[in-house]
């Protein structure tokens, strides 16, 4: 029997009916945050960052999200919340020493000594520290370090031994080698260390005119307290050294008498480069050199400014007849007048430098005490200031400021010129000496630029370059303003001892050959006596 249509339909709606309604399907969401991790259940797909609102999971722009907050969520996916902080720290912090190896010579070939003790400093140092869920991940400088204490570093002395040229030494000579003073005398390889207390400043390192007492300058052991130590020692018998009772001396002189008479000027501690604050003064003394007592220590020039940037110092200078002191500063070379007063004989304008030294010219005295070489600064020239000028001339004065010659237009910042002793001529009426200078190959590199030895008749005729042979390197400036080095004339007038390349030569005047004496690129300052 078949059943009517709307029956059938009727029994399947009555049916559907009576079926329970179903409940709609979510999926998991799993999150890991705050060393937990949650499950959820979601209805619908949405951004990461959309979830984390509607589950009041808080983050904040320095949180690291996995996956990123714009990835769609989907069944399973799991979010990793890393929380990301930062704090800034400042902490004190040893700063080692380093190793400083130089070549010396005294030492056996190869053989080491440790010349300074190294000694570690402290500085404070600031850094940005990264934390992830509470965990220090990375620690990033901040600026640069402040240097609370410098470190000092450890000198390790290596031995090297080299052949000197046998050659005959006039007189003494003297000269700096890493903080010690050496002596030659009567053949070159005669020379051996005279003062080994390797702290040497180079300030002062001066032969008595007899040769027999060398007066140098030592750093100070107390340098907040003082510059430096001026001490005396015999160049004869070495064990025979004393200490002066001055300090803080910025420069000091033999003069040319029979009473072992000083000349020297002093300074005072500063805590700024170079360390010192020059008086400008001068004080006058003779001196017992086996105790280094002083005896009627007299001021001849008081503490005064010294001119345009008179902090560095004024250089002095005694005749020969130990009666007229030269003097030098930034702007000016001249001398003190029989009322002393200062008198100038020259005038320039100072050179701006940028760094922490201040340039004033050198002074040599003739034999006779008649003229006076210095070096004079400009002109200017076109479109720089006046003194920003290149241009440091050689120039002689007569001691009457009655005339100036130009000996060597251009010459150079360290010309330095020196007038030789008087030569031994019988053979001529009058008395016979040269000049000699450093040169500068060029003129617009007055500081960093290579020079030449030149000597010349004392008028400045004839000059001719002796040294460093044709095709080598010039001679070059060392550090803190002082001149590129250092020259001395023998006693005879037929030798210079300079400074090349750190080591120390002997050049012929009249056949120009060079022989070299030291070999560790560590000398400095030849001073020569008889």
């Amino acid at each position: 029997m078949r059943h009517p249509y709307w029956l059938i339909l009727g029994m399947i709606l009555l049916l559907s009916a009576c079926q329970p309604e179903q409940e709609a399907q979510g999926y998991p969401v799993y999150v890991q945050a705050d060393n937990l991790e949650r499950t959820f259940i979601i209805q619908e797909s949405m951004t990461v960052e959309s979830f984390l609102g509607q589950a009041n999971i808080n983050w904040d722009d320095n949180d690291r999200i996995v996956p990123p907050l714009y990835t769609q969520v989907v069944d399973g996916t799991r979010i990793t919340i890393v929380r990301v902080d930062e704090d800034e720290q400042c902490e004190e912090e040893i700063l080692p020493y380093a190793d400083e190896y130089r070549s010396v010579e005294g030492l056996e070939q190869g053989e080491e000594r440790i010349q300074q003790q190294g000694r570690n400093g402290l500085q404070r140092v600031c850094y940005r520290i990264i934390y992830e869920n509470d965990e220090e991940l990375q620690r990033i400088p901040v600026g640069d370090p402040e240097v609370i204490e410098e470190a000092q570093d450890r000198i390790i002395a290596i031995g090297v031994v080299e052949e000197v040229e046998p050659i005959n030494i006039v007189g003494t000579l003297t000269y700096i080698n890493n903080g010690n003073s050496w002596i030659i005398r009567g053949n070159s390889t005669e020379k051996r260390p005279l003062v080994v207390s390797n702290d040497l400043d180079s300030l002062v390192h001066e032969l008595s005119p007899d040769g027999r007492y060398l007066m140098y300058t030592r750093e100070a052991q107390d340098s907040v307290s003082f510059v430096n130590e001026l001490w005396i020692i015999d160049t004869s018998n070495p064990d025979n050294l004393v200490q002066v009772a001055v300090t803080d001396v910025l420069d000091a002189e033999w003069l040319l008498t029979n009473d072992y008479t000083i000349s020297y000027s002093t300074s005072e501690v500063q805590d700024t480069f170079p360390g010192w604050n020059a008086l400008n003064n001068l004080w006058v003394s003779r001196l017992d050199p086996v105790t280094g007592e002083l005896f009627n220590p007299r001021l001849i020039v008081e503490d005064n400014f010294g001119g345009s940037y008179g902090w560095w110092g004024t250089v002095y200078s005694w005749a020969p007849n130990a009666e007229t002191i030269a003097w030098s500063q930034a702007t000016a070379v001249g001398i003190y007048n029989d009322a002393d007063q200062p008198v100038q004989l020259t005038e320039y304008d100072s050179f701006r430098n940028f760094q922490d030294w201040s340039w004033r010219s050198p002074l040599s005295w003739s034999f006779d005490g008649d003229l006076i070489a210095s070096v004079i600064h400009g002109p200017p020239l076109a479109g720089l200031p006046t003194d920003a000028s290149p241009i440091f001339s050689v120039v002689v004065n007569d001691v009457d400021g009655t005339f100036e010659a130009m000996i060597a237009e251009g010459a150079g910042m360290w010309a330095s010129p020196k007038f030789s002793p008087q030569l031994e001529t019988p053979e001529l009426p009058y008395p016979q000496g040269y000049i000699a200078y450093l040169r500068v190959r060029d003129p617009n590199q007055p500081i960093n630029g290579e020079y030449d030895l030149v000597v010349a008749d004392r008028d400045g005729s004839n000059a001719r370059v002796i040294f460093p042979p044709q095709g080598q390197i010039g001679i070059r400036s060392t550090d803190r303003g002082l001149a590129p080095t250092d020259f001395a004339w023998s006693p005879d007038g037929r030798q210079i001892a300079i400074i090349y390349q750190g080591n120390l030569y002997i050049v012929d005047v009249v056949t120009e050959a060079a022989f070299q004496m030291t070999f560790d690129n560590g000398s400095q300052h030849p001073v020569w006596s008889r």
